[in-house]
């Protein structure tokens, strides 16, 4: 695979000077890689794509494996000091729909706190692609950030998975099927022209979110959001509807005993049947 690592560097070093691109042909998981390099004091700004992952990690410890073409599998590692980290996973998930589906053609939506979901079938969403954020404290204290994207490109071969997958080829080939002759049709990238759509905006918003926090993508969130003014069921048994989001990310389940308040560290969301 061709990748434009250097068209994606000239185009983020002036946001973060310091910052490298790189890709590696195999490796464990990218966002395991750059922990280890953190916890051995390497705590430069990077972009640190894998060509293919054998352990990728989900949030939870869910596997996420790709080959070499199959997926988008990176992090970008950077030291943050935000004032309040909570909504950065939803902020990244913001940009990474925006950049892919600019107009919302897709419907690509978030799905509460990680995921990038999108209508399949009726009555049914598939999952696109995945989020996990790390952080290693630093010797002085500070925290470097690890934001991993996993993106599918073509639909994994897994079993057992808690919701269909789907790749942004499926998207082409549905959206093909539906399009009339003067309509455009998606045009699926591969995996090195996904990174090129995503880098730079995502860089854009991780050093925004640093500044301002959530609450300034709250309201383009709630457009994207596919939980709000749905039947959810938390992992502890509770139900509910979804309402949103506040303006720190924190998910907001409207329950017979109240406004309950989720924290992505609380609990895992489950959407009832999507009318």
């Amino acid at each position: 695979m061709i990748w434009l690592a250097e068209d994606i560097w000239q185009s983020c070093v002036p946001l973060l000077p310091a910052l490298t691109v790189e890709v590696l042909t195999e490796v464990d998981s990218t966002n395991s890689e750059l922990m280890r390099r953190a916890r051995s004091g390497i705590t430069d700004p990077v972009f640190l794509v894998a060509e293919s992952q054998k352990a990728g990690r989900g949030r939870l410890g869910r596997q996420w494996h790709a080959q070499a073409g199959d997926a988008l599998t990176f992090s970008l590692g950077l030291m943050l000091r935000p004032a309040d980290w909570s909504g950065l996973s939803l902020a990244v998930g913001l940009s990474v729909v925006e950049s892919l589906d600019p107009q919302n053609t897709l419907g690509l939506g978030l799905k509460w706190p990680n995921d990038v979901w999108v209508p399949h079938e009726t009555k049914q969403w598939a999952k696109l692609a995945g989020i996990l954020i790390e952080t290693a404290t630093t010797q002085k204290d500070e925290r470097y950030c690890v934001i991993g994207v996993g993106i599918n490109i073509t639909k994994p071969n897994a079993q057992d998975l808690s919701i269909p997958a789907i790749g942004l080829r499926d998207l082409s080939e549905e959206a093909a099927t539906k399009a009339s002759a003067t309509e455009t049709v998606f045009v699926p990238p591969t995996a090195p022209q996904a990174l090129a759509l995503i880098a730079q905006p995502l860089l854009a918003a991780v050093l925004a979110f640093e500044s301002k926090g959530f609450a300034p993508s709250q309201a383009a969130f709630q457009q994207r959001d596919v939980l709000r003014d749905t039947p959810v069921t938390l992992s502890d048994g509770r139900q509910g509807i979804a309402r949103g989001v506040d303006n720190t990310g924190v998910l907001l389940v409207e329950t017979p005993q109240g406004m309950q308040l989720i924290h992505s560290t609380e609990v895992r969301v489950r959407p009832s049947t999507k009318e």
